[in-house]
């Protein structure tokens, strides 16, 4: 029998963005960088308050069908327990549809809110599990849960009727890595850049995301100067390129001078990583071209209070 949470009891989390793909690394790679949003959940004696503040406030919805509240219920669910009302108050930094994971930590924010009104009763892999189901994929919400970077990979059942199984391991990042995202201002469909993709790819091309993908791991851990090499890609970026000119440009120009540049998850955001600043006149010029610049660290686990604690 599902246990009742007590009136009154409340939670906040404060989840870090993400950027995926990182070059080959295609719905396996994940980055938590340092921008956040920031999820507070109260229980109250009955019904449903969702309050928006910052991105999104005026396109999300304030119901049931709100990501948040989809996925603090499907924790609450996991959790076996169960709420007389919810009160949330959303407070957004992360940039919406952008390629910067705004919606894996939307999944994470609820689930991890569930679980610590509940006690922490669900481990890291049932978190991972459970945000990744709202995204079909676990390189954001793996990064989001778990901080640093995260290698992760999707288990399809033999029966084909069970649900996927969603997994993700943290790699420790070298101190020295840091991360500059120039942000356009417009948003893209994630669900309309994948249809870009084609259905097969050539063994050559398959091979060489392979090799860039391994080299890439180890560029993060150790040898970061190995980043613009790590961050090469056959698989998705060259398709995508006619839908995202801008930046696709961009993309281009950052790696012909050097710089470890890729699409950020679907986009339409370019991400550098990078050990030495990136130049200031760059910087100026993609801010002159209309582009949002953010200067990020790599980002640890998220942060959980208890009723103030």
């Amino acid at each position: 029998m599902s246990t009742e949470l007590e009136v009154g009891r409340r939670v906040k989390v404060r989840v870090p963005g993400s950027t995926a793909n990182l070059g080959p690394g295609f719905d396996t790679l994940g980055l938590a960088v340092s921008i956040y949003d920031t999820l507070e959940v109260e229980v109250i004696p009955s019904g449903l308050e969702v309050h928006i503040h910052g991105e999104g406030e005026n396109d999300l919805p304030r119901d049931s069908s709100n990501l948040v509240v989809k996925a603090l219920r499907a924790g609450l669910n996991a959790a076996d327990v169960t709420a007389p009302g919810l009160r949330l108050v959303c407070t957004n930094v992360i940039p919406q549809s952008r390629g910067l994971g705004s919606s894996a930590a939307a999944a994470v924010g609820g689930v991890l809110a569930a679980n610590a009104l509940a006690g922490s009763p669900l481990d890291d892999a049932q978190l991972v599990q459970l945000a990744s189901s709202f995204e079909g994929h676990p390189d954001n919400a793996g990064a989001s849960v778990l901080g640093a970077a995260v290698v992760s990979w999707t288990e399809i059942p033999i029966d084909g009727r069970s649900k996927p199984a969603y997994r993700a391991v943290s790699i420790p990042v070298h101190e020295g890595i840091k991360a500059t995202a120039l942000v356009p201002d417009f948003h893209a469909s994630t669900e309309a850049i994948r249809r870009v993709l084609p259905s097969h790819v050539t063994h050559i091309d398959a091979r060489f995301n392979v090799s860039r993908t391994a080299v890439l791991t180890v560029a993060l851990q150790t040898h970061p100067e190995l980043l613009w090499e790590g961050t090469r890609d056959r698989l998705h970026q060259p398709y995508r390129a006619d839908v995202l000119p801008v930046t696709a440009e961009w993309v281009n120009r950052l790696r012909n001078r050097g710089y470890a540049a890729y699409l950020s998850g679907a986009g339409p955001t370019v991400m550098v990583l990078h050990s030495e600043p990136v130049d200031p006149e760059i910087l100026a010029e993609a801010k002159a071209a209309g582009l949002r610049v953010l200067e990020l660290e790599v980002a640890g686990r998220p942060e959980t209070q208890v009723n103030g604690q």
